[in-house]
């Protein structure tokens, strides 16, 4: 558990660095602690509250095809910001982006996680 924890953890904070380097308009106090706490924060989000959330928009998200579990996304951070001052995100546009570039990073780092784990797996050898 406090393995998968400081995983988490730290893919998050991986995940916010990319994303505040990529936008110019996702920004810190260029100190790596606010990456850290804001990771931490941001975890925790999206451990506890997201998917409580994401059953609240049920409805919402069968009508909206799934758009409005994006909005979800897009508030954990939102709610990141408040919490930690020096993490800023300008503007709806830097939210959307941050939160697709979110999704990219956070899909290439369980890629790189399953191969490691799993790379040894038969249905990844040619057939």
């Amino acid at each position: 558990m406090i393995v998968w924890l400081l995983l988490s953890w730290t893919t998050n904070a991986i995940v916010l660095a990319v994303t505040t380097w990529a936008l110019s308009g996702v920004t810190n106090d260029g100190s790596a602690w606010t990456i850290i706490w804001a990771a931490a924060v941001f975890g925790i989000l999206n451990t506890l509250l997201k998917p409580i959330m994401r059953v609240i928009t049920i409805p919402l998200a069968l009508v909206t095809f799934g758009l409005a579990w994006f909005f979800v996304s897009m508030l954990m951070l939102w709610l990141t910001t408040l919490i930690i001052g020096d993490f800023n995100v300008d503007g709806f546009w830097n939210y959307v982006w941050a939160t697709i570039i979110i999704w990219l990073v956070n899909s290439i780092l369980d890629m790189v996680a399953y191969l490691m784990r799993d790379g040894n797996d038969d249905r990844l050898a040619p057939a």
